[in-house]
């Protein structure tokens, strides 16, 4: 058994892919045209860090309901984790390209850490070796 893919709702799915892609510098999956339960179009887009399994379906948002949960979906805790293998570098990287991060790097008994919120607003920790 395995989680293979979960979703975050997102605004539009071409700044998200940039984000996701361009910034974190993950790997587009897949973005093929989809329809929805009632038969209108969207699109399937998958983004996972490269070499990743589980990927993340970036689902933009379709009525008040979910746009509504868009940056907002775990109630402003943090959410997702991103290990990464160099934190320096991803931290230099991410800041670098203007990522948002909302604490500043700190030493954890499981790692480096500092918060910073993905494209929608949802925080994530980004995880290193300490």
């Amino acid at each position: 058994m395995r989680i293979a893919l979960f979703t975050i709702v997102v605004a539009e799915y071409d700044p998200a892919i940039a984000f996701f892609v361009d910034v974190l510098g993950f790997e587009l999956v897949e973005d093929s045209p989809s329809l929805t339960n009632d038969g209108r179009p969207k699109r399937w887009v998958v983004v996972r860090p490269p070499g990743a399994e589980t990927g993340i379906l970036l689902a933009r948002a379709d009525g008040e309901r979910q746009t509504a949960v868009v940056g907002d979906q775990v109630a402003g805790r943090v959410g997702f984790f991103l290990q990464v293998d160099d934190f320096d570098a991803s931290y230099e990287r991410m800041a670098a390209a203007e990522v948002t991060f909302v604490t500043e790097p700190r030493i954890e008994p499981y790692g480096r850490v500092a918060v910073f919120l993905d494209i929608a607003g949802n925080r994530w920790d980004m995880v290193g070796p300490a």
